[in-house]
């Protein structure tokens, strides 16, 4: 059976955006959909969150989906599990600091193994925004891009793509459920 693994990003839940309605939808197609409420969401770690989702089944039909934070956190859990998923869909993610001060964001690595991380997934797909406001935008989807490959979809004015603080409620997402192999 085909499984999904959604990670939220920071300060969100299982019931955050369109993560309930992409759950529902998959299930209705015979998926089986994992939405892990992460610890420590409003100042998530890589030491406190990759453990917690390590523990997620993967298997090469496993689909790993992430929302911004999320997405730095699929990055690492493809470092390092050692199985080869079906796909990963970055929704608004990021690879690196962003911000003024460009200080180092405590759920990013200080370095990846890009050539581990496409080895273990057979697709990547990134989604960014052309105005996202807090810098998970195109620019940072095509850095993601360059070190691994895959597809870039650059969405015209959509922000972050589900955001309390900018008023974007984004509860569907019918467009990301047609990406999904």
């Amino acid at each position: 059976m085909k499984n999904v693994v959604i990670l939220h990003g920071t300060g969100e839940t299982d019931q955050s955006y369109w993560f309930p309605y992409i759950k529902k939808e998959l299930e209705k197609k015979g998926y089986s959909v994992s939405i892990p409420n992460l610890p420590n969401t409003d100042s998530p770690t890589l030491e406190t969150q990759l453990p917690t989702v390590i523990k997620e089944h993967y298997d090469t039909d496993t689909i790993l989906i992430g929302h911004s934070s999320g997405c730095a956190l699929i990055l690492s859990v493809l470092e390092h599990i050692t199985v080869q998923v079906k796909q990963a869909i970055l929704v608004a993610g990021f690879a690196r600091p962003y911000g003024k001060d460009k200080h180092q964001d405590p759920i990013l690595q200080e370095t990846y193994n890009w050539e581990k991380i496409k080895t273990n997934c057979k697709e990547l797909i990134f989604i960014n925004s052309d105005n996202d406001p807090w810098g998970c935008n195109d620019v940072e989807g095509r850095y993601m891009l360059d070190h691994l490959g895959g597809k870039l979809i650059i969405m015209k004015g959509e922000g972050h793509m589900g955001s309390d603080t900018f008023k974007q409620p984004y509860k569907e997402f019918p467009f990301l459920l047609r990406l999904i192999v």
